[in-house]
């Protein structure tokens, strides 16, 4: 990871946020994205100079107000503010807000059945290191030709960095590789002794592609989106997902859905299943 998660986080969240969004004005002249330092400083209450020694990693222990103040100024959603919280609070040495728990690896009755339930749609349960605990039929039918099973441990993450067939079932490989690292960042990242002898693989095993995300991208993964596969079977098939968190079980539970009418029915061909059992969104 960077010297300053913290410090990345609010760099990269200051240049995605236009002047127009707080109500300021767009210069002529603006050689940086999004908002200034000073912008962002005004907006927050704050010295310019204390914006500058919090993204270069030189103060990682901002107060509470500070972090509000943040938060306010950069208009964080209420995921983002959580994870601000977390990343200064990460910055004391030893921390992990989930102490030494190893990743849940159980899975509860009910989740099974509901599971069952979300047949014949692609859905898959899995913990914090990414590992596949659990999925339906369907997706069963559309991961297994493709690797994604393969192993006794299957894991997302192993599969995007460390199979060489990736690339090929995601055509949108940089994408879904990004989301990847984002999701192991998340919280305390490699402050978690299991997250971080995870990544200390993937660092090896995969090199650039890798740790070069490990260092530019905050810890954010997207909570739904696209994503295109390409099966053996079928072809190219486009989805749409929604994560569904099981906070207790420290899990979370990804829902795949047809994204038009021709993935809708390669889906149901996999299923053996009636046309329009499954409905494109």
């Amino acid at each position: 990871m960077s010297d300053s998660e913290l410090g990345l986080f609010l760099r990269l969240r200051r240049e995605a946020v236009t002047p127009a969004e707080v109500g300021l004005p767009t210069g002529p002249r603006r050689r940086t994205p999004g908002l200034r330092r000073a912008e962002v400083a005004t907006l927050a209450g704050m010295s310019v100079e204390y914006v500058t020694r919090l993204e270069q990693g030189r103060d990682r222990r901002p107060s509470t107000q500070v972090l509000a103040a943040l938060a306010d100024a950069l208009l964080l959603t209420p995921g983002e503010r959580v994870h601000l919280h977390r990343l200064a609070k990460g910055a004391d040495p030893g921390f992990s807000c989930r102490g030494e728990a190893g990743p849940n690896r159980a899975v509860r009755a009910t989740v099974r059945a509901l599971l069952e339930r979300l047949e014949p749609a692609p859905a898959v349960l899995v913990n914090r290191l990414s590992e596949i605990l659990a999925c339906t039929d369907g997706y069963r039918r559309l991961a297994e030709p493709l690797g994604l099973l393969d192993g006794v441990r299957p894991s997302l993450a192993r599969f995007v960095f460390s199979d060489p067939r990736a690339r090929t079932v995601y055509p949108d490989w940089d994408t879904v590789a990004d989301e990847q690292v984002a999701a192991l960042k998340q919280g305390p990242g490699r402050t978690d002794a299991h997250v971080g002898t995870l990544m200390d693989e993937l660092t090896v095993s995969c090199g650039t592609p890798f740790t070069g995300r490990v260092q530019t991208l905050p810890g954010l993964p997207r909570a739904n989106g696209p994503v295109r596969m390409v099966h053996p079977q079928v072809g190219e098939v486009r989805l749409t997902y929604e994560t569904l968190g099981l906070p207790d079980d420290d899990q979370q539970l990804l829902v795949h859905l047809p994204a038009d009418e021709a993935s809708a029915a390669a889906l149901d061909r996999l299923t053996g299943r009636r046309p329009g059992a499954l409905r494109a969104v």
